[in-house]
């Protein structure tokens, strides 16, 4: 080894504790499987706004303490190129993440967000105001059925 090569055995710190988009049943999961998305699409409801269309529906089975959201997207090769496609993802994922409490009150329920291409352009503030505008609305159209 020589004497300028990096000292692999150092191991990296491991990301903070909850500032990431997780994978399993915390907080806000990710949808993941492809049935679930299938499920969301066919029986969910829609909501359109200029730059998205978001998909949602409650949960089945589980009561709605046990299970809390779950967000997933649809970016497809229309969109754009990989690079175009994850970037998009990224922007989305954080603007998610930075809304979530938004949905705390709606209990179990499945979002499918699938945006336009317009939302890789667009100032961040703005994707960040549209993806919390669309938690809210189905925060609330969710909190009217229960009643």
């Amino acid at each position: 080894m020589s004497a300028d090569a990096p000292d692999r055995s150092v191991e990296q710190p491991a990301a903070k504790a909850g500032r990431g988009f997780p994978r399993g049943f915390s907080h806000l999961g990710r949808l993941l499987k492809h049935s679930d998305f299938e499920r969301v699409y066919k029986q969910g409801r829609r909501h359109f706004s200029s730059h998205m269309t978001v998909f949602y529906l409650r949960q089945a089975g589980a009561p709605s303490t046990e299970q809390s959201a779950r967000v997933g997207f649809t970016v497809g090769r229309v969109l754009g190129g990989a690079v175009e496609r994850n970037r998009i993802k990224r922007r989305l994922r954080e603007a998610v993440r930075l809304r979530r409490a938004v949905l705390k009150g709606a209990g179990a329920v499945d979002v499918v967000i699938n945006p336009k291409k317009s939302v890789l352009t667009l100032e961040f503030s703005v994707v960040l105001e549209e993806v919390g505008r669309a938690l809210d609305v189905i925060a609330k159209k969710l909190a009217e059925k229960q009643k």
